[in-house]
């Protein structure tokens, strides 16, 4: 018998706040060490450690051989999603702010409810949604720079910018994948797994074999950049997310994550002195707006429901 999940506790809250700060530290940490060690070199090597990793994990616990043979083809599309959101991330901040990246990033859940309300009956779209989508996309103009005149957008940050909107895309259809396929009923390791295998093997091989990379130089910078994305973000927080599923609602734990995009644009101007635009400020907040609204709506209507039915009459 599964265990039954919890609603929000003080628990939760610590923990997500935790994640989300090591998840909003991601794009920060590559722009700074990019002087030494390229973007593109960095998310190959954090997805090799962690498949390393993940792999030991797999192999102490004895659960994926069974579920190799029906999952593989699903496996290597995933995997081919997830390298190309990090070939996009890690272009993308050759151009434009870690802030920026951090917001177009996780666009990702209107992406995903696109695809899923496509393909799964069971994952129609409800107005509220429709609603969350416009304030999204209205929100990603916004934040490009519709507001000014086209001459005056740096059409270098505008690239990274669309970079990073593609990174959310290339996200978004991940989960579909996941969601459509034999994935969905397999160990959320395997599917870790499959996506960092998978992603090292071709992120790795176009840096040597396409890219003109500079030689690293193995700074301390450059070192803990790497080993925080490799076992900090892709193999510690990623367990205690899907850790934190089997225990918790996972509706309660989407609301929480959306204060993800905050701190990578709060570490981005921290740690990278990185300017923000009113029209970026306004921007991001109908994206994040829009993505609680498509992502939250079920649980946003449990709440409106409970309210209504203590204020009725007995």
């Amino acid at each position: 018998m599964s265990q039954p999940r919890k609603g929000a506790d003080l628990f939760l809250l610590q923990l997500m706040l935790l994640l989300c700060a090591i998840w909003g530290s991601q794009q920060v940490a590559i722009k700074l060490a990019a002087e030494d060690i390229a973007p593109l070199l960095q998310v190959a090597l954090r997805s090799g450690i962690a498949a390393v990793l993940v792999s030991l994990l797999l192999l102490w616990r004895g659960v994926a051989g069974g579920w190799l043979a029906a999952t593989w083809r699903g496996g290597l599309l995933a995997g081919v999603l997830f390298a190309l959101e990090f070939f996009f991330i890690a272009e993308g901040l050759r151009h434009t702010t870690a802030s920026h990246m951090a917001v177009f990033l996780y666009t990702a859940p209107i992406f995903s409810a696109l695809g899923l309300h496509l393909l799964l009956p069971g994952e129609r779209l409800q107005p509220l949604q429709w609603l969350g989508i416009a304030l999204c996309f209205g929100g990603v103009v916004l934040a490009f720079g519709a507001g000014q005149g086209w001459s005056e957008l740096d059409a270098g940050m505008l690239l990274g910018d669309l970079l990073g909107l593609c990174a959310g895309l290339a996200w978004g259809l991940t989960t579909v994948v996941v969601r459509g396929s034999r994935l969905s009923e397999a160990p959320s390791a395997l599917t870790l797994w499959y996506q960092l295998a998978v992603s090292f093997v071709l992120l790795l091989g176009y840096a040597l074999l396409f890219v003109d990379l500079p030689a690293p130089r193995w700074t301390a910078l450059a070192i803990g950049s790497v080993l925080l994305q490799g076992v900090v973000v892709s193999f510690l927080s990623y367990l205690a997310w899907f850790w934190l599923l089997r225990r918790y609602l996972a509706s309660n734990m989407t609301v929480f994550s959306f204060m993800t995009p905050m701190f990578g644009v709060s570490f981005g101007v921290l740690l990278l002195d990185e300017p923000l635009s009113l029209n970026f400020l306004i921007g991001a907040s109908l994206v994040l707006l829009g993505i609680a609204l498509v992502s939250g709506a079920d649980w946003l209507r449990r709440r409106v429901a409970r309210a209504r039915g203590a204020m009725d009459p007995v």
